[in-house]
């Protein structure tokens, strides 16, 4: 028996309870994980509001560190020992233990703790796919990023300085700004407070920027379009305000002929060679330090209700862990 979190129904913090679960020995091609660390991210919060389905009763989190305990028949590359994390499921990472399929699973090299690795996999693989794949951000690029004090935000802002680009962050507070700019932000914009498409021309001298990165959705999504130069890419990849409406596609037409795309982590990472090419690249930069995983909340495990209260609630900031 392990404890785990689970949910019966879909609605909010409330319905993650803390209960105990039978947990099989791992199948064919399996492994059993010992959590030591779990990742807490926006996702989660669409899966336990029914925004994203899943089959109910389930658990909930995708990403978590820990040590393989049992490894299931035919499995090679993974032994009993080992210190390993993964970012991309299945579901119920908000667990003390988890079997999973070993080919999703990667070794956390020394000089990554627990904690890092755990709070890095998504969100790091995340930026990742939106900085080296979705747009290649090339030095000399200006790119705008969306809640550059959150989870994925802050380590962009490091990628992406890291790469050579100037950093545009909007934030929601003069204490994000201050995060944000740690992080390598060049600017920050109060949205709250400012007119963001205004200051991304000021900044700019009128050239707008040729991507936008929005993990925030229905509130951003015009104002987004709106920072665009001709022919620029907005990379919608979350719906913290909720999801876009339905909108007419000749405004891309009118705007300059942009493109748009809702991506996805688990699209990018989908072969096993993209995410063994994805998280080695994560953990190189990691280990050059020119990415750091900044967990700055923890809480445990049977606190998850009040994790993602304080998550939707935008109290949090950088990286937040489960420990179990």
């Amino acid at each position: 028996m392990v404890k785990a979190i689970r949910i019966t129904e879909t609605g909010g913090p409330e319905v993650l309870k803390l209960v105990d679960v039978d947990l099989a020995d791992p199948g064919a091609g399996e492994v059993q994980v010992q959590h030591t660390a779990i990742g807490l991210n926006y996702i989660d919060t669409y899966f336990r509001s029914g925004l994203y389905p899943a089959p109910i009763p389930c658990g909930l989190g995708l990403e978590a560190a820990g040590v393989v305990t049992k490894v299931g028949d035919g499995v090679t590359a993974l032994k009993t020992g080992d210190r390993v994390a993964y970012g991309s499921g299945p579901l119920g990472a908000y667990s003390e233990a988890q079997n999973a399929p070993a080919n999703r699973v990667v070794k956390v090299p020394d000089g990554v703790s627990d904690k890092d690795a755990a709070a890095m996999m998504l969100k790091g693989m995340t930026a990742h796919y939106l900085l080296r794949r979705t747009y290649e951000v090339k030095a000399g690029d200006t790119i705008l990023f969306h809640a550059a004090a959150g989870g994925v935000g802050l380590i962009a802002c490091q990628w992406a300085k890291h790469l050579g680009a100037t950093v545009i962050g909007t934030v929601g507070s003069e204490e994000k700004a201050a995060l944000a700019k740690q992080a390598g932000a060049d600017h920050t914009i109060l949205y709250r407070d400012e007119d963001v498409p205004a200051r991304v021309r000021e900044i700019t001298g009128g050239k707008m920027v040729p991507v936008v990165y929005d993990g925030v959705g229905k509130d951003t999504f015009e104002m987004s379009l709106n920072c665009l130069a001709p022919l620029g890419l907005l990379a919608s990849f979350g719906n913290a305000s909720g999801p876009v409406p339905p909108f007419d596609l000749s405004i891309l037409n009118l705007k300059g002929s942009l493109f748009v795309t809702r991506p996805s982590l688990a699209a990018y990472t989908a072969s096993d060679e993209d995410l063994a090419m994805t998280a080695a690249d994560l953990f190189e930069v990691m280990a050059k330090g020119a990415v750091k995983a900044d967990v700055r909340q923890e809480y445990a495990l049977a606190d998850a209700a009040q994790a993602h209260k304080d998550l939707e609630g935008r109290k949090t900031t950088g990286a937040t862990v489960l420990i179990p």
